[in-house]
């Protein structure tokens, strides 16, 4: 992930219990889960969209004493006696591009195999590069894939819970591999009826096509496919940019815009604009 801050003053290390672990898609597709966490200890103030991050103990390849991974917190509430954080966790693994075996990833599978009353180490709380504009009638652009869904649901709730008279629109790209890949999406689904104002939010579901179809090219096919509205979004000054999830859709949405704009250097000029003017923002992983 990128553009991670330590919060001012908090860069402790915090134990936390597991309340909870379950898995959230079947077992035929890639194992993601959603856990819950303890913390016993009120003194300590956690909000949606900030990151969290998980300490395994090593030793490690490469001689490393702790393994340190940041994942964003899907939800958060607290109570007189602690607060209970909210993850989505994706087992990952990689292949190494010496021996091309593949290794299962540190943190995902040490946080995937944890089971109720297992302790973790965390570090955190960390802030979001997401920021509300302070402008109500900017426009937001959000494009995401798998557990990327997690930093926009909470940063739509703060808007709309924050600033009630948001009249930019806000509208949510978001790809996954096939149906069942949708779950990250039930809880965002929820909190349209009861949250988002319909009049400027409209979220973008798009599927994979095909077995060889993941959730960047998913993501990529649903801009295309409202390719005029994408386009006129990122070349208002009023629109601000915000890309969550694999590295492989930012990567794609590049591609989309070098088609849009003619060429690669006219998007990266365009690009280059939003980032000098902070109107874009990636919280991406590989």
């Amino acid at each position: 992930m990128s553009d991670i801050e330590f919060e001012q003053g908090v860069n402790e290390a915090i134990e936390a219990v597991v309340q909870a672990s379950t898995r959230i898609t079947p077992e035929s597709t890639a194992e993601v889960r959603q856990i819950v966490l303890r913390i016993h200890e009120p003194a300590i103030y956690f909000l949606e969209g900030q990151s969290i991050g998980v300490l395994v103990p090593g030793p490690h390849p490469f001689g490393n004493k702790n393994h340190h991974r940041y994942y964003t917190i899907a939800n958060a509430k607290g109570d007189d006696s602690g607060v209970e954080l909210e993850l989505l966790v994706r087992r990952c693994s990689y292949i190494d591009e010496v021996s091309g075996e593949e290794y299962p990833g540190i943190a995902s599978n040490h946080l995937c195999n944890a089971r109720e009353g297992d302790k973790l180490t965390l570090t955190g709380p960390y802030r979001s590069p997401f920021r509300i504009p302070a402008d109500k009638n900017s426009n937001l652009l959000m494009l995401g894939t798998g557990t990327g869904i997690a930093p926009f649901r909470a940063f739509m709730r703060r808007i709309y819970d924050e600033r009630r008279d948001w009249s930019g629109k806000v509208r949510l790209y978001y790809g996954a591999r096939g149906g069942t890949d949708m779950l990250y999406m039930n809880d965002l689904n929820n909190d349209l009826a009861n949250y988002y104002d319909q009049k400027t939010f409209q979220a973008i579901q798009a599927l994979g096509k095909g077995v060889l179809g993941d959730e960047a090219d998913a993501l990529r096919g649903g801009v295309e496919q409202h390719a005029a509205e994408v386009w006129d979004l990122v070349c208002s000054p009023h629109t601000h940019v915000y890309l969550a999830g694999m590295k492989k859709a930012a990567d794609e949405f590049d591609a989309s815009m070098v088609k849009l704009a003619g060429s690669a250097e006219q998007w990266q000029e365009i690009k280059q604009g939003l980032i000098e003017d902070r109107r874009w923002s990636e919280l991406t992983y590989i």
